[in-house]
């Protein structure tokens, strides 16, 4: 999450987010993301490599969230 607002696309492109995800589907698929990877517990023996894949989607799935907020408020 290190793309900062100074860009010039950076408007439209939480705009879009903003519209892709705008309305009951788009609540539904943010919320379907959420549950497999922000809330996702993942097992104690899990290997190193599941862990640093999981958070890479977290990641993921935060940034998009992010966009979709800033593109809401119009920030």
């Amino acid at each position: 999450m290190s793309e900062t607002m100074t860009d010039p696309m950076q408007g439209d492109l939480t705009a879009a987010f903003a519209r892709c995800f705008r309305g009951n589907d788009g609540e539904r698929v943010l919320a379907h993301l959420r549950r497999i990877t922000i809330e996702r517990r993942p097992a104690p023996d899990c290997s190193d490599a599941e862990l640093r894949h999981l958070e890479g989607q977290r990641h993921l799935a935060a940034y998009i969230a992010q966009l979709v907020t800033r593109g809401q408020l119009g920030s």
